[in-house]
């Protein structure tokens, strides 16, 4: 797979976090250089800019174990509920003991997973335990007089001080810096309780299987020591890389101003902390030898993974790889693109031809008997296509590389070579999936599912055969990530202006994937059949990739890129670094001897070349969800303390863009009768869709702390006193701070202005002023309202006068149809306001010119291109994808889009008919 593509920026990884780290590609194979630690001071900087000294920490297990360091409450209390674990283990009878554990155990892999993550996602969307802090005044100084718990001031302060004892002052501290430190002795008591649990699971599950052999009981013992022994080393380098700080999700709650070295196993694989760092679950599982605690250690590496990429990732990428505006937008972006479940379209050729000839190669898998004959000719279909995907398509390639002689071909029959690419692509694509597909067909008709599962290493064969799967299709989908489709197809094969290397993704850590990692589903598939023709398969298919990359791959790279390839990936530096010097010596007389036999080989086959083609004619010719929470809602249809509240003293007022003249005059349809036709005099509030809206409220002086204003739809709620539905994130409270949630608060102007109320003199009013913009609007045509709620309750004191929100539809007889740019302009003119509304009017992301590119959010998030498009499909009635919109980058670009959309169905397109006039042409 080619490794050239359109560079972009690597998100951060689990614990790879660099605010000033700096590193560089080195001319002689692109090393990074790291800059080493120095011996000074840490500074920490927390969200409202306040700079401090970060004291040095220590890590949990020498301070906890470690009977010459100072021991505190919590450290008693840690160590308590783990004696208690043990002697759990030690009284409960064998048979109860496992089932006991893994109750126990998921609850603290629940507490770690769950728990832990839910307090980060608040701590990072909404600084919710800072604030949690604030409001139960855990650090403030007793002196003052505002702390209602003073003995628990006292123990706090007791408890992080004996810690830190050389540069930590308790009230000095930061209260961001002091929260961090009172979530990690809460970390502390999850994650160790949550291994030891496991551990005690693993041993009340530990057995001698039946029947098992010396050499296979040797052979386990030292498999799983080797992965615990692994799995310590990894978790020892990656604290050594990472420290204290980023272990505890330390810039969750502040940032530092440090140089971070990345090496040791940061330059092994991707996500060290959460991928490899696992292995001691499956060397515990082996020690064990329980397939119970092999799948739910499974399960837990499973869910430690969703972890990462629902709580971690997510603050990584909008921390340290924060959206950037594009210096420039290409004319004619392609959005189509082949591969990917969304992209799958049945009305394109080469997604039908593949939908056509998958669904009958399946029926013809399902439908045959599995005789031998017809294992054979799966079998032997299987092996033509692995030699034509490899060899036959490697040859194409190679005279493509050498002379261009695919995209002749089509210059040759009058095409450009953008069409010939396209074929190519299209080419490539249905032989990799007829590839994979007949391979699938062969093992479907040498699977037979087994009598006994517990039967040898049955079971243990299909769980390591679903593993090298998974494996497999995580590799395809990180190069797929990295190289995108201009790379997955080979691009510089084709083109070789402006292409460049990339080494982010997984080509961080090894330069060619696929040579060892790209063929793990084929052994997968042949552990699970256990069938010696799926072995000679797999290892044919093997050899021919690696084949492929050796005699395709590799010389066009070198003559394409040169000296600018990498020598060595981040793999083979670190396992480099790791090797004593004797075999450090031995591999470099061993590479010496190899690259003498492989000179001699070419040299060789140079020879050879003319001879065999003397005697041969022709050559017959590689998927957020954004899950949405369910919200339980609980409604009180009384609340007790509404005594003493007036509703009438309670109003809401609405202001906002208004929208043309022709939201009111597109009402007269030519539908009604004749009086109907003729509007009255309507004091409808109609607003321009996604404009911000500006909501005036006002209330006793006694109103609710808590109360807060939602938009909804009109038609979704029935009472007029009782809010029914569930505001889904639209709402904001009417005084800050009352929620923690600085998401809630986002919108705030103004709260509790003393004003006088003309109508009744003896009333106390107060106001406040609040803009409901952006995830807070409908993104949608309709009418609203605001509803004003009493106390966090959904007891409604006030509704708003309803309002529409309203998209006008562009008339192109107001535009000289004869002049193409006129047309354009006014597209242009048209769409620009629409766009900033779609983009929130962020001067990061919203563009202020046509010409100007959309900010990188558009590309991040989809919902800003699905406001937009869902905006074009309204306005000129052409329906687009959301991949539309990132593409083009900028209105230009869309405005081009839609005029030539509509001039290509133009001849489709009737005019309204006015009277008795026949329709004509747009």
């Amino acid at each position: 797979m080619s490794t050239a593509t359109d560079p972009f920026a690597d998100v951060g990884e689990l614990r790879h976090r660099q605010p000033t780290a700096v590193t560089s590609e080195s001319d002689s194979g692109g090393e990074e250089t790291v800059t080493s630690p120095k011996a000074r001071k840490t500074y920490g900087r927390t969200k409202d800019g306040t700079i401090f000294t970060v004291p040095t920490t220590h890590d949990m297990v020498s301070q906890l174990l470690d009977p010459r360091e100072p021991k505190n409450l919590s450290d008693v209390l840690v160590l308590a509920v783990l004696a208690a674990h043990v002697l759990a283990l030690y009284l409960l009878p064998r048979s109860v003991a496992w089932r006991v554990f893994a109750v126990v155990f998921t609850f603290w892999r629940t507490s770690y997973n769950l728990g832990i993550g839910i307090l980060l996602r608040l701590q990072s969307n909404d600084n919710k335990l800072v604030a949690w802090a604030k409001k139960w005044k855990l650090f403030e100084n007793p002196s003052t007089g505002r702390n209602p718990r003073p003995w628990l001031y006292k123990l706090l302060k007791h408890e992080l001080e004996i810690k830190i004892p050389e540069d930590y002052q308790f009230e000095k501290a930061p209260i961001e810096y002091n929260t961090w430190l009172v979530f990690r002795r809460f970390v502390d008591l999850i994650l160790m309780c949550d291994f030891v649990s496991y551990c005690l699971f693993a041993i009340a599950c530990a057995h001698q299987p039946t029947g098992e052999t010396f050499f296979v009981a040797v052979s386990r013992w030292a498999f799983g020591w080797l992965l615990i022994g692994f799995n310590i080393y990894v978790k020892l380098d990656a604290h050594r890389v990472v420290k204290d700080y980023a272990w505890y999700w330390g810039d969750f709650f502040y940032l530092v101003d440090q140089e971070l070295t990345f090496d040791g196993v940061f330059e092994m694989a991707p996500h060290p902390m959460y991928s490899i760092g696992y292995a001691g679950y499956y060397g515990i599982s082996a020690l064990a030898a329980s397939y119970v605690v092999l799948f739910v250690s499974i399960a837990a590496h499973a869910a430690q993974f969703a972890f990462l990429v629902l709580v971690e990732n997510p603050h990584i990428q909008k921390t340290y790889d924060p959206p950037t505006r594009k210096s420039e937008v290409p004319m004619r972006p392609r959005i189509h693109n082949l591969l990917g479940i969304n992209n799958f379209d049945l009305l394109r050729t080469v997604d039908y031809s593949t939908f056509v000839q998958m669904s009958l190669l399946a029926l013809l898998a399902v439908v045959t008997p599995q005789t031998q004959l017809n294992q054979t000719l799966f079998f032997s279909l299987a092996l033509v296509l692995r030699l034509w995907y490899s060899v036959g398509l490697g040859v194409i390639l190679t005279k493509q590389s050498n002379d261009k002689a695919w995209t002749r071909h089509f210059l040759k029959v009058g095409e450009t070579p953008e069409e010939g690419w396209r074929q190519w692509k299209g080419y490539y694509h249905l032989t990799q999936n007829l590839c994979y597909a007949t391979f699938i067909a062969a093992c479907w008709k040498m699977y037979s599912a087994p009598v006994d599962w517990n039967y040898g290493f049955v079971l243990l064969r299909h769980t390591v055969g679903v593993s090298l799967i998974a494996l497999h299709i995580w590799t395809a989908m990180s190069i797929y990530e990295s190289l995108g489709e201009f790379g997955w197809f080979f691009g510089d094969f084709f083109f070789d202006k402006g292409v460049k290397l990339t080494y982010t993704s997984i080509y961080r850590y090894l330069n060619n994937p696929e040579r060892v990692l790209g063929t793990a589903g084929l052994w997968g598939a042949a552990f699970i059949t256990w069938s010696r023709s799926i072995f000679a398969l797999a290892l044919i298919s093997h050899l021919l990739t690696i084949g492929f990359l050796q005699y395709v791959e590799k010389p066009h790279m070198q003559k394409i890129y040169g000296r600018s390839l990498r020598r060595e990936a981040g793999l083979t530096k670190f396992i480099k670094r790791s090797l004593p010097p004797p075999v450090m010596e031995w591999q470099s007389s061993v590479n010496r001897v190899m690259g003498e036999t492989s000179h001699f080989v070419e040299d060789f086959l140079d020879a050879a070349q003319p001879k065999l083609a003397a005697g041969v004619s022709t050559i017959v010719r590689d998927t957020t969800a954004l899950f949405k929470f369910p919200t339980r809602l609980t409604l009180t249809k009384l609340s007790p303390d509404l005594a003493g509240y007036d509703p009438k003293l309670y109003s809401i007022t609405v202001e906002g863009e208004a929208s043309g003249w022709s939201a009111l005059s597109e009402r007269a349809s030519g539908k009604e009768g004749t009086a109907g036709r003729f509007q009255n005099e309507l004091k409808t509030m109609i607003f321009e869709y996604g404009a911000p809206i500006r909501v005036k409220w006002r209330a006793p002086v006694n109103h609710g702390k808590k109360d807060w204003i939602g938009l909804y739809m009109v038609a979704d709620n029935r009472s007029r006193e009782i809010t029914e539905l569930s505001s889904l994130g639209r709402w904001i409270p009417t005084i800050p701070g009352q929620y923690e949630s600085t998401t809630a608060d986002k919108g705030i102007l103004t709260w509790d202005r003393p004003i006088g109320d003309a109508d009744n003199a003896d009333a106390n009013i107060v106001s406040g002023e609040m803009v409901f913009s952006g995830d807070k609007l409908w993104w949608t045509q309709g009418v609203f309202e605001f509803r004003y709620h009493h106390d966090g309750n959904h007891n409604v004191m006030s509704i708003s006068q309803p309002f529409e929100i309203h998209i006008g539809h562009f008339d192109y007889d107001d535009v000289d149809a004869d002049s193409e740019v006129a047309t354009r302009e006014a597209v242009e003119s048209a769409l620009l306001p629409v766009v900033k509304n779609c983009l929130d009017q962020d001067p990061e992301i919203a563009p202020s010119t046509p010409e100007e590119p959309f900010g990188s959010h558009v590309e991040r998030d989809s919902k800003y291109a699905k406001r937009l498009v869902y905006a074009i499909h309204q306005m000129f009635g052409i329906e687009f994808a959301p991949a539309v919109v990132p593409a083009d980058g900028n209105v230009r670009n869309l405005a081009w889009r839609i005029c030539n959309a509509k001039q290509v169905l133009a001849p489709y397109s009737m005019s309204r008919s006015k009277g008795t006039t026949t329709p004509v042409e747009k």
